[in-house]
């Protein structure tokens, strides 16, 4: 028996899912864009199609423009409400629902279609938006499907301010930790999602101030259960502050970094902000010299020899030296 398309909707998700599509959206759906939307073959949505109108009586319309077949359901005719969004409200969720697909995981992406379909519906049909416009670009991005049950559990414990135990698997570790946190802020960072929180008292244990407070890739989290302890948000939590003064998601002691680009690289860079306090010096033959703040100097060296030759770190001294040193030794590996 062949694989099937979607491990994770059973025949009657996609039932419902087929159903609220073509119920809240209004318009003409094609069998090949269901197929892909539903994870299944053409004759599966072909047979869900015969279920809805069997089942439910609900009145189908099949047309064909082309080579191609459609499907929608007819709106009904009494009067909807006006809703409060606009549409540009409307699309620039619509972008943010796009951009964000590979950050949510399968089932996160289809509720947030659900909520947009629904308020399509009460839009003018003049003002019907088409969700063909936006895309998403994930080369080397991360599927969260199989973490949905840990994302829904963290914002259930975010909201009732509940401890979770968590299992744990560092990058470079073999062996599960657990933990037991205080889950503060979910975030993403270069397209992948972390869990920014603080360390709770393990049960039975005397409670030591850490370090630091933990910063959790969601796709290394294994499980999470909450536990019945409440905790209380602390009120001097400011996540700008912590995270976006400086360059690098490790937070380490802050520095003043220099950096020089040339070509190609000194207009990329140019076009972005790398840190609040950064300022570009221009210079006569097309350099630039970036000055920014950064708080991570093993993030920092990856990405100045990202730009290969077209980048050289100036300042700090240490820092210069340790890129000199990594540059030694990929020369080894490359001979």
């Amino acid at each position: 028996m062949p694989k099937k398309l979607s491990p994770y909707m059973s025949y009657g998700e996609k039932l419902i899912s087929l159903f609220a599509s073509l119920m809240f959206s209004g318009k003409n759906h094609s069998l090949t864009n269901l197929s892909k939307m539903l994870q299944c073959s053409k004759q599966t949505v072909l047979r869900l199609v015969n279920d809805i109108r069997k089942s439910y009586g609900v009145d189908i319309e099949e047309s064909m423009q082309g080579n191609k077949r459609y499907y929608r359901i007819k709106k009904p005719r009494q009067m909807l409400p006006a809703i409060n969004l606009t549409e540009t409200e409307m699309n620039v969720l619509r972008m943010c629902k796009a951009f964000s697909e590979h950050l949510l995981g399968k089932e996160l992406f289809k509720e947030a279609t659900r909520a947009l379909e629904k308020s399509q519906a009460l839009l003018p049909k003049d003002k019907a938006l088409s969700s063909y416009s936006f895309a998403s670009f994930s080369p080397g991005s991360i599927d969260y499907t199989p973490y949905q049950e840990s994302i829904r559990m963290l914002l259930e414990a975010m909201e009732k301010k509940r401890i979770c135990k968590i299992n744990y698997r560092a990058i470079m570790s073999e062996k599960l930790k657990t933990f037991y946190i205080k889950p503060l802020k979910i975030f993403s960072h270069h397209d992948t999602i972390y869990l920014h929180a603080g360390m709770a008292r393990k049960p039975g244990k005397t409670y030591k101030e850490p370090d630091f407070d933990p910063l959790l890739a969601m796709h290394r989290i294994k499980n999470v259960e909450l536990t019945e302890r409440m905790f209380k948000f602390p009120k001097k939590y400011d996540f700008e502050k912590i995270f976006n003064q400086d360059f690098g998601i490790i937070k380490e002691d802050s520095f003043k970094a220099e950096v020089e680009f040339t070509g190609w690289s000194a207009r990329y860079v140019s076009e972005r902000i790398w840190s609040p306090d950064q300022k570009i010096i221009k210079k006569a033959d097309g350099k630039i010299r970036l000055i920014f703040s950064a708080s991570s100097e093993y993030e920092l060296k990856g990405w100045a020899l990202s730009f290969a030759d077209e980048a050289r770190v100036v300042k700090p001294k240490w820092l210069v030296e340790k890129v000199s040193q990594t540059i030694k030794r990929m020369k080894k590996v490359y001979s």
